[in-house]
């Protein structure tokens, strides 16, 4: 299902290097980087030389492939699984590796088979299984349209923070901060007020799904309501919603990380919501593509 470096750019036309650099730069969508060497999908296009110049566009775009995909439904219960097996790990692991876990993919891939690392610590073993745990149940929320609410992003955090049994689904009662970050998240007694008005806000939002939850992302990580698992719960949230408004779950690459992180300064400094709607625009469209090709096959 990948490709090397080499092999795509002898497909795509261009140097080695040049597939390298469009890779670090995180324009080559799904790509994974293992130590030193770039995994690249086989469907992975040649990157255009410009990104996209207006977020409408790209909207727009998103929009047509949606409606494209709700003609092939209902899915059958193998096309499913086909289009979620894969996803699910790579999920895990880059989000996990965001927050600093060392597995690496193949290695979390056995450990959600049962394995156990030699030499890697019972905490990223258990953080592994419990984002796969809190994944299927985002599944089963969604299957039920269940409506986002605090008591379910609580259950959520409950699967996420498997190995801290104390702080599971518990706002946090002490003030933090998060290191390297432009915003300081709000004190404790503020967390419950803030969580009620953000979802409230959500819930009366009439902008684009991809517009509203970048908005909704950045404002629940800048709450930052437990003491620890927020960006993992934070990202499962996102994906919980764009599946019950019938697209795809995303994947935020751990290679995208600086550009994810660079969102939210962007939005807290700034206020420029651009750039997290963009970083999720293009996973959500990547994604649709994705989904559309495998269905055709």
């Amino acid at each position: 299902m990948y490709m090397t470096v080499k092999q795509a750019a002898e497909k795509w036309g261009i140097s080695d290097r040049r597939v390298r650099i469009l890779c670090a730069e995180g324009k080559v969508s799904g790509v994974i980087r293992e130590g030193r060497r770039w995994m690249i999908p086989l469907d992975a296009r040649k990157p255009e030389d410009g990104r996209f110049k207006a977020a409408e566009s790209l909207l727009a775009a998103i929009d047509r492939k949606k409606s494209e995909l709700d003609t092939r439904r209902p899915l059958t219960e193998g096309e499913v699984e086909r289009l979620t097996e894969e996803f699910i790990i790579e999920y895990t692991y880059n989000s996990n590796a965001i927050e600093g876990n060392t597995l690496t993919l193949r290695e979390t891939d056995m450990v959600l088979r049962g394995l156990t690392i030699d030499r890697k610590p019972l905490k990223d073993h258990m953080e592994a299984v419990g984002h796969k745990e809190a994944f299927d149940f985002v599944r089963d929320l969604v299957k039920e349209q269940v409506p986002l609410s605090e008591s379910i992003i609580k259950q959520i955090h409950y699967l996420v923070l498997a190995d801290k049994r104390e702080d599971r689904g518990v706002y946090r009662r002490v003030p933090v901060r998060i290191m390297g970050a432009k915003h300081e998240p709000v004190q404790p007694h503020l967390i419950r007020p803030k969580m009620h008005l953000l979802l409230e806000d959500y819930r009366n939002s009439t902008e684009h799904i991809i517009t509203k939850l970048a908005r909704f992302h950045i404002e629940f990580e800048g709450i930052h309501p437990f003491i620890d698992g927020n960006g993992r719960t934070g990202r499962l949230l996102v994906n919980l919603e764009l599946m019950k408004a019938g697209y795809p779950p995303i994947d935020i690459k751990f290679a995208d990380r600086i550009s994810y992180y660079d969102a939210f300064d962007q939005y807290y400094i700034k206020h420029n919501l651009d750039v997290m709607e963009k970083l999720f625009a293009g996973y959500v469209n990547a994604r649709l593509h994705s989904y559309l090709t495998m269905l055709e096959k």
